[in-house]
């Protein structure tokens, strides 16, 4: 039986730059009875080792590192002895939130991580963070965009460590290339598909959203 996705929305703040901002983030766990994978430890490792419900948690994978889906992820970890995956180029973001514990593990370009007998493939997806990667499970017919990719278009690019053409660059060769029907889950909102967002393309240079 292939993996089975649940979500999770959490509450919260995100802070960069000298703001701050209450923020809901969806967290994703994919797994089967006995063992599970988290997509973004998000503000909440109560309710997310509650939702785990006593499964064997394989890695917790950061997406990126802004805070907001990074503040709960030491916790999660000392909760369930599994190691928190980042990209290497997103270690200054993740200093800014946990100066004094680093990542456990690096997640890489083209890596694939298996959970459930479900390949969880990383593609580095740099512009809304330098370390920013989604997670391609072709099994389940969906990838996990972090903030990359939304309903209605690319994630911000309005702050440090963030470049809009790089992200348009990352949607438009790793993300857009995936099969129109695969479902887009996202970091905060609504979920969407590649089938969707793909005619938007122009429309999104042109609005330099």
């Amino acid at each position: 039986m292939a993996a089975r996705i649940e979500h999770l929305v959490t509450s919260g703040t995100f802070a960069l730059d000298g703001g701050v901002w209450d923020v809901d983030n969806n967290v994703w766990i994919v797994g089967d009875d006995e063992e599970a994978v988290v997509v973004d430890a998000a503000h909440d490792a109560q309710a997310i080792l509650a939702a785990l419900g006593g499964r064997t948690l394989r890695a917790i994978v950061c997406t990126h590192a802004h805070n907001d889906h990074i503040d709960a992820a030491p916790e999660l970890a000392e909760a369930t002895g599994a190691p928190v995956l980042l990209h290497p180029d997103d270690l200054p973001l993740w200093k800014l939130t946990h100066p004094d514990r680093a990542p456990d593990g690096e997640l890489a370009d083209g890596q694939t991580l298996s959970v459930a007998g479900t390949r969880l493939e990383v593609v580095h997806t740099p512009g809304h963070a330098p370390g920013a990667v989604c997670l391609y499970a072709p099994e389940l017919g969906t990838v996990f965009t972090g903030d990359t990719l939304f309903a209605g278009g690319p994630g911000a690019t309005g702050r440090s460590f963030s470049h809009f053409p790089t992200i348009v660059d990352s949607i438009r060769d790793r993300l857009l290339t995936l099969p129109p029907g695969t479902v887009v889950r996202t970091g905060h909102g609504d979920a969407t598909t590649i089938g969707a967002e793909s005619p938007h393309l122009d429309e999104w240079i042109k609005r330099g959203h």
